[in-house]
């Protein structure tokens, strides 16, 4: 483990240290995070998913209960974001992990946990839950091929 010692000057008064500890696991999990594909594969749009392909999907809303009581996409379980790494032993492995919240900021927050823990076979809901009710839910993807006629 590395600590990095850095005093802040402002104004010429020195600021208290500020500490930053680095591990060579940490670094390299970070970047290989960081060399995750390309900016949207990790994202996918409501509009990309058949209506079929939902089953086959592990579908997490990672909004508080709530939430998730009054309305939440079909066949999902809820488990809130700050609390989706700590369950991750509980995660399916042969099943694509399709991650959602109201916009997809706190889905990213738990798609990047997990990764950083190995699990590669995560997906986020590309804006979320309001972005899937606009798109027409499960029939996105058939409402969409609709309108590209």
């Amino acid at each position: 483990m590395r600590v990095a010692r850095q005093t802040a000057h402002e104004s010429g008064q020195a600021q208290p240290d500020r500490i930053a500890v680095t591990d060579k696991a940490t670094t390299e999990a970070l970047n290989s995070y960081f060399d995750f594909l390309d900016y949207n594969s990790g994202s996918i749009m409501t509009e990309q998913i058949p209506a079929d392909d939902w089953k086959r999907l592990h579908v997490i809303d990672v909004r508080d209960a709530g939430q998730f009581a009054k309305q939440h996409i079909p066949g999902a379980v809820n488990i809130e974001w700050r609390r989706v790494f700590a369950e991750r032993a509980t995660l399916p492995k042969d099943k694509t992990i399709l991650l959602y919240c109201n916009t997809g900021s706190f889905s990213a927050q738990s798609a990047m946990a997990l990764r950083l823990a190995g699990i590669e076979n995560v997906r986020i809901l590309h804006g979320g839950f309001a972005e899937w009710k606009r798109g027409g839910g499960m029939e996105a993807h058939a409402r969409a091929a609709k309108e590209r006629k």
